[in-house]
């Protein structure tokens, strides 16, 4: 049987960060499943899910890790910030506590990754306006303050979740582009992957840049 070969040419890894209950899984879930997860079960450490998105013509994988907001498995998932691209960092636009707590979350995602991750805020459950705790305005001035892109999503209705994902993938692909993001860095989270000759194989090894004229 014939090995297909890969049908993308990075590879970005993503971190999902935040409160216990905020629906970090239901958005991994809604993203790559796009189904809705009547009951997302607390998760106990870490979960992953993958997807392929295409971003200016190129098709790239994000490996995304879903990880535990209570405290006592923070231990556990701060090993997996370590080479992220991308962070999500999630709140309940209907509770204030978590918002509150956004502070302590954006630490951890600046000391525990590389200065050029890219964090995006995600305010979750939009579709719960009546019930809202914390105004879109504050939360903007939160993102504008500390650099981060933001957006206010809901992993029930589907609204903006492929957005928050496209939108991180795109900034860190703009910084392969601009040179700001070295691939050959074992923390930037990125791997770039050649398409595979037909017949080919590709090892899961981070490749080479490979600039200017072979020659």
């Amino acid at each position: 049987m014939a090995t297909a070969p890969y049908n993308y040419s990075y590879i970005f890894k993503y971190i999902i960060i935040g409160d216990m209950g905020v629906g970090k899984s239901c958005l991994l879930h809604q993203f790559t499943e796009k189904k809705i997860m009547a009951d997302c079960p607390h998760t106990i450490g870490v979960e992953f899910g993958t997807r392929i998105i295409e971003v200016s013509g190129q098709k790239i994988k994000l490996q995304i890790w879903d990880t535990a907001g209570q405290e006592r498995f923070r231990a556990v998932t701060r090993s997996y910030y370590r080479g992220a691209a991308g962070a999500l960092m999630v709140y309940d636009i209907t509770r204030r506590s978590t918002y509150n707590h956004l502070s302590s979350w954006l630490t951890d995602a600046r000391n525990l990754t590389n200065p050029n991750t890219v964090i995006i805020l995600i305010g979750n459950k939009a579709d719960l306006e009546a019930q809202r705790d914390v105004s879109y305005e504050e939360a903007k001035q939160f993102a504008e303050e500390n650099g981060l892109l933001f957006l206010e999503a809901s992993a029930k209705t589907g609204e903006n979740v492929e957005d928050a994902f496209l939108e991180a993938a795109k900034k860190i692909y703009q910084n392969i582009q601009d040179g700001s993001l070295d691939l050959n860095a074992a923390e930037s989270g990125v791997q770039h992957k050649p398409s595979a000759p037909q017949g080919g194989r590709l090892t899961s090894e981070p490749q080479p840049q490979r600039e200017g004229c072979g020659c």
